[in-house]
């Protein structure tokens, strides 16, 4: 591909999914376990693995000029697991740590997620998901208040926070493949 449009900007305050389920891929996460979003994280690595092997064509095809494609997305989720423990370190070490931004579209560009290769994005993927995935299952109930914020001023606590980070996971397999993993609501 040559010169690709930016992907829309997604702009929204994604915080809502911790009170009501997302009314477009269905997730409701506002009360799954730490034990229920981390066995979720694995499903979805097994789930973007599954699309990554798919056919070549369609993994690299995007479906409008400003729509990521599945092969983007999937760049997007092994990057989101990879920032989120990242967050989760600074959570569990620093006292109410804010997060930097982070500007997806930005990332997406910068690292060329349109001339990835599938099956090298499917094992980092699956390597970031399953180790925040066992990252989670490690936490005890204390660490589960300790706090975080976003440099808007969202706040999130650690368990808040692993709820809100299964959702993006989820929803972009949906955005993809147009069904969700099932058993997510809670």
């Amino acid at each position: 591909m040559s010169e690709l449009q930016a992907a829309q900007a997604d702009d929204k305050d994604w915080t809502w999914v911790l009170d009501r389920p997302c009314p477009e891929c269905g997730a409701g996460v506002g009360s799954l376990s730490i034990g229920e979003v981390a066995a979720l994280n694995r499903r979805c690595v097994d789930g973007w693995v599954d699309v990554l092997a798919r056919d070549p064509e369609w993994v690299a095809s995007r479906p409008a000029p400003d729509v990521w494609s599945p092969l983007e997305y999937a760049c997007h989720v092994r990057d989101v697991f990879a920032l989120f423990a990242e967050r989760l370190a600074l959570m569990l070490q620093e006292d109410d740590p804010v997060f930097a931004n982070w500007d997806p579209n930005v990332t997406a560009e910068a690292e060329r997620y349109h001339e990835q290769n599938p099956a090298e994005v499917a094992a980092q993927l699956s390597e970031a998901g399953t180790r925040i995935a066992d990252r989670f299952t490690q936490l005890s109930a204390q660490q589960l208040q300790r706090p975080g914020r976003r440099s808007d001023g969202a706040s999130f606590s650690v368990e808040t926070f692993a709820r809100y980070e299964i959702h993006d996971p989820l929803h972009h397999l949906w955005d993809v493949t147009g069904e969700s993993l099932g058993g997510w609501t809670a």
